[in-house]
């Protein structure tokens, strides 16, 4: 086995993991949320990330391995932040906003694994398994993406508006390209797989 082949099984294994605790705390995360938006956001990608298993499963079967997961100390970090948000914070729009930015945490270690996963799955020349991991990649973009509009339309100026005795939220919602950084591009092997799955 080559090396490379090493290090993709051992990070398959790494999401796989990451992938099932994230499906274990969305619904927490879905009872602390006031947005509605917000709510069936996470409604829907707790429906996504039962199907990303599933793919991640049939990946793991077409390269003849066992289905499972290696401890990820970095998602559970991340996911321990997000938990103390709600046990620290009551319930309305700050908890909601800083709800997206932990969700937003989440995508982008996913979107940082699938995106390697993907341009290394090319390189091994696994195309099957590459596809598979390529259609869980699309979603964890999308779902960055719509946390980013939701968050700059909605969360962060209602945040605002609350913390301000009420000010109307519209006239503090924010314009214009410095205001988009809570999305991002993509780079690196992210951007080198958003290639690769389209082959």
């Amino acid at each position: 086995m080559s090396d490379l082949m090493s290090h993709f099984q051992d990070t398959l294994k790494d999401i796989y993991y990451a992938e099932k605790q994230i499906y274990k705390a969305l619904p927490k995360m879905i009872r602390a949320t006031s947005d509605g938006k917000l709510r069936a956001g996470f409604e829907k990608h707790r429906d996504e990330t039962e199907g990303q298993i599933q793919r991640l499963e049939q990946a793991f079967e077409l390269l003849d391995m066992p289905a499972k997961g290696k401890k990820c100390p970095a998602i559970d970090g991340i996911l321990e932040e997000g938990a103390s948000l709600i046990s620290e914070h009551d319930k309305g729009a700050g908890l909601d906003a800083a709800l997206a930015a932990a969700a937003q945490a989440v995508e982008h270690y996913e979107i940082a694994r699938y995106g390697t996963l993907c341009s290394w799955a090319d390189a091994l020349n696994i195309r099957d398994v590459g596809k598979l991991l390529g259609q869980n990649l699309n979603q964890e973009e999308k779902c960055d993406e719509t946390l980013s509009e939701l968050a700059i339309a909605s969360l962060n100026p209602a945040a605002i508006a609350g913390e301000d005795d009420g000010e109307d939220a519209e006239k503090m919602k924010p314009s214009g390209a410095r205001y988009k950084l809570q999305g991002r591009k993509l780079s690196g092997a992210a951007a080198k797989a958003a290639s690769v799955r389209q082959k």
